[in-house]
């Protein structure tokens, strides 16, 4: 099953247009006025990884199947959506959805395309959305605590947890504080993943850019301007041109970016943020039917990884054969790795790493 990401920001900020060159599609609507995306567009996207080709060109299968992230083009909120201004309480529902979220801002100024807000302030219009969220957020904890507490005095554990868990939730949010701030205990967990709090979700930041400001913007500058803490992911991307680039070959690409002083798409850039903000990490499978990669969240165990495949992995996991991929390249593939002795045996402890090569045993 794909990772869904979803794109949020307000009107006309550039959503749909950087969904199209997501997807290389032109199947969302990118019109100048509010609204245009009602329902959401939903695409495909692979997750760009060389070491995949590197693998396939060692054991040449009959096919390559990268991992991949499921982008959803959410239309545009305004401010007030959380007391259903707009079209918003149905774009909130479809925002529960997803699991995580990349919110575009409009960096690039003039030109014919209409701002809700009549001027571009990348500030501000982060927080409008950002508010909204934890407006929508703080309703959803003030009525289950409304329902949890009078349960929670009959001595009713479970509730008095969910009491706890929504007290910590609605201090936070009432200052301002997005839910993915607030530490949790590991029984406090399931509560929380079953609020489906909007601010609980993996965030990062995507800034529509013009064409001349990929090379003269700075983006600890922009996000200093932002007012976004260091550790929040921030991503330069300018829409129009990753759209453009649809229309060219993979060499007059390679020209065209050159021109504009870039190295690489941007759009590599944020989907490889995408899957970092998710907490995801890419194990292999490779064999003579198919080299494969697979989302894996970091910190699994090697039976959890298995499961990815197939439940009965999982449920029947015996152990798993490992070589590291550095291991694999560097030595020509499975036999020669085995031989000089990088194949290993781990049982269920075993936490995969990133690039691990991986062969389940398993039994049911």
């Amino acid at each position: 099953m794909a990772l869904k990401i979803g794109i949020i920001g307000l009107p006309n900020v550039g959503k749909s247009t950087l969904f199209n060159a997501l997807t290389k599609t032109r199947g969302a609507q990118a019109a100048n006025y509010p609204f245009c995306t009602i329902e959401p567009n939903v695409g495909i996207v692979e997750v760009p990884d060389m070491r995949l080709r590197a693998l396939a060109e060692l054991v040449h299968p009959e096919k390559i199947v990268p991992a991949a992230i499921e982008f959803v083009d959410i239309a545009g909120l305004v401010k007030g959506a959380s007391q259903g201004e707009g079209l918003g309480n149905a774009f909130l529902s479809h925002i529960r959805e997803v699991d995580a979220l990349c919110h575009v801002v409009r960096v690039f100024e003039g030109g014919d395309i209409l701002h809700v807000e009549g001027s571009v302030d990348p500030k501000r219009d982060r927080e409008t959305i950002e508010t909204e969220l934890m407006l929508a957020d703080l309703q959803t904890v003030q009525k289950r605590l409304d329902k949890s507490r009078n349960a929670a005095r009959t001595g009713d554990k479970e509730k008095i947890l969910e009491v706890a868990v929504c007290e910590k939730y609605a201090k936070a949010l009432e200052q301002g504080l997005p839910a993915r701030t607030v530490s949790l205990l590991p029984e406090e967990e399931p509560v929380a993943h079953g609020l489906h709090l909007l601010t609980r979700k993996p965030l990062l930041y995507c800034a529509n850019v013009a064409e001349d400001q990929l090379q003269s913007l700075d983006p600890a500058t922009l996000q200093s301007r932002m007012q976004l803490p260091p550790e929040d992911e921030l991503v330069l991307i300018s829409a129009k041109i990753e759209e453009d680039l649809q229309d060219l070959s993979a060499t007059d690409a390679a020209e065209f970016l050159q021109s504009l002083g870039v190295s690489s798409s941007g759009l590599d850039r944020l989907i490889h943020a995408a899957y970092q903000a998710l907490g995801y990490i890419t194990y292999f499978t490779a064999g003579i039917q198919e080299v494969r990669a697979w989302n894996v969240l970091k910190g699994s165990t090697a039976p959890q990884a298995a499961g990815v495949i197939h439940t009965d992995f999982e449920r029947g996991f015996i152990r798993a054969e490992t070589i590291a991929y550095k291991d694999f390249v560097q030595y020509g593939g499975e036999s020669k790795a085995k031989e000089a002795g990088k194949m290993r045996a781990e049982g269920k402890d075993y936490i995969v790493q990133d690039g691990d090569i991986l062969h389940f045993r398993f039994n049911v």
